[in-house]
């Protein structure tokens, strides 16, 4: 089991983007994708993002803010990887060149005309609905074959 984090950070209508171009062995090759990565050991999530926005993008991300918890059975290498996903609008400093691809600040209209993994255009659209949600992704292949999604009211 990984646990992971993911961020979507925005700001004046745009969502910063990871276009994942540069690494070897990618899973995510050509896709984009928002920032994060594994956590390390003894990390919170919230550490975790934090440490991986400086790390990918040379931001300085102030309060994330948890959405959502989501599970990919299975994912990568046949095993199960855990997503705490955030989004961030509080932020400083400068972009850097990231190792992992090119980062740019996407329209938020433009979002879904970019190569998405199927399940990221599921749960980029559950965000909009501003509840906390855990939801379900199962690919086989690289197909999305399955999701599922609850939606807590607090």
């Amino acid at each position: 089991m990984k646990n992971s984090t993911m961020c979507y950070i925005k700001k004046n209508g745009k969502t910063l983007m990871l276009h994942r171009t540069k690494k070897e062995n990618d899973i995510h090759e050509g896709k984009w994708i928002g920032l994060g990565g594994k956590m390390e050991e003894g990390e919170t999530p919230e550490e975790c993002i934090i440490r991986e926005v400086k790390e990918e993008s040379g931001l300085k991300l102030n309060n994330p803010k948890l959405r959502a918890i989501l599970t990919f059975p299975k994912f990568k290498d046949d095993e199960d990887w855990y997503v705490f996903l955030f989004t961030g609008e509080d932020f400083e400093g400068d972009i850097i060149e990231s190792n992992e691809g090119d980062l740019k600040w996407v329209d938020d209209s433009e979002i879904f005309s970019l190569n998405l993994w199927d399940g990221d255009k599921l749960f980029l659209k559950w965000l909009e609905d501003n509840r906390f949600f855990s939801g379900k992704l199962v690919y086989e292949k690289g197909m999305l074959i399955y999701d599922d999604v609850v939606f807590y009211d607090y």
